[in-house]
């Protein structure tokens, strides 16, 4: 009975860590399916439930008996609690508390020295707990490496250029009647299919809305409102969000009286030639897109394709 109830605790703690991740920008947006209607926490990741299967049957094949198991599972322990202590230590050093800084410095140099004598377990097992947790760590260093140079390869343009060639385009262009949606990172920067739409392709809709989703420091709350109207014809609807909480966007807009004609997002099509970049390709080629990760309506939506070199 302690073992399933551990194991559910496991599942379900790997599944929350993962979802902030994922909305930290740290992690890959892997698919997440809501499984309750009553409880928006209560979530489903498959790569995670995939991964921690194949990592138990793995570790039950090679070490066979729990007897076996010391060597790893202690090394993962006091590693765990030594990562934690030096987390605890810097975050209350940088909120200048200095009184828990020193507390927090103790209990650290406490768990050291408990990593430090479970050193000699590496060779006996204990390299396994090192390899498996290498792999997320791994992934997020190549995920977050390559959403930088991706973004550096982009080069969005400044919002006060933008809005001068926007500002002269809504008075020459047609328009097409209703509303469009372009969901950004960071309203102040123009991502480049933003462009292709307005600029190249001559898309332009009387009334024009930048989406953009924050996170919040605490862990719940959603709020969506509009801020100051930018230019005729644009707008920006921003939707903050608690760290910890899984929205549903369609509902947070048809709330703010949106009723979109079409959803616009960029796509990238990544050539390359360096190993790295093509693992990160990869990722981002197995993993959901911004539209299937929030799951809007399908019917609406308007991909635009940018093909760049890394």
């Amino acid at each position: 009975m302690a073992t399933v109830i551990a194991s559910q605790a496991m599942i379900s703690g790997m599944f929350s860590i993962v979802y902030q991740g994922i909305t930290t920008h740290v992690l890959p947006l892997f698919k997440v399916d809501y499984t309750s209607t009553e409880m928006r926490s209560q979530i489903y990741i498959g790569f995670v439930n995939w991964f921690l299967l194949f990592s138990v049957l793995f570790i039950i094949y090679e070490f066979k008996e729990s007897s076996r198991l010391a060597a790893a599972y202690g090394l993962a322990v006091t590693g765990t609690m030594t990562l934690t202590g030096i987390m605890m230590t810097w975050i209350f050093y940088l909120k200048k508390k200095k009184g828990l800084t020193l507390i927090s410095l103790f209990v650290t140099c406490i768990d050291i020295i408990f990593l430090l004598s479970n050193a000699y377990k590496i060779p006996h097992g204990g390299y396994w707990s090192i390899i498996i947790g290498a792999i997320p760590f791994l992934l997020i260093l190549l995920y977050t490496r390559g959403q930088k140079r991706l973004y550096t390869v982009l080069k969005p343009l400044p919002l006060t250029d933008f809005l001068m060639r926007y500002e002269m385009a809504y008075k020459t262009m047609s328009k097409v009647k209703g509303t469009a949606l372009f969901f950004l990172k960071d309203p102040t920067e123009i991502p480049p299919y933003m462009i292709r739409s307005m600029f190249v392709n001559h898309i332009l809709y009387e009334d024009n809305i930048l989406v953009s989703i924050i996170k919040r420091d605490d862990p719940f709350g959603v709020i969506g409102f509009f801020k100051a109207e930018l230019s005729d014809g644009l707008r920006i609807f921003e939707i903050q969000l608690g760290y910890m909480e899984v929205p549903d966007i369609e509902e947070i807009l048809r709330e703010a009286g949106i009723d979109e004609q079409t959803i616009f997002y960029g796509l990238e099509d990544i050539e390359t030639d360096n190993i790295i970049w093509k693992l990160y390709t990869i990722i981002k080629k197995l993993t959901s897109t911004f539209v299937q990760f929030y799951k809007l309506p399908s019917h609406k939506l308007h991909g635009i394709m940018t093909r760049i070199r890394m």
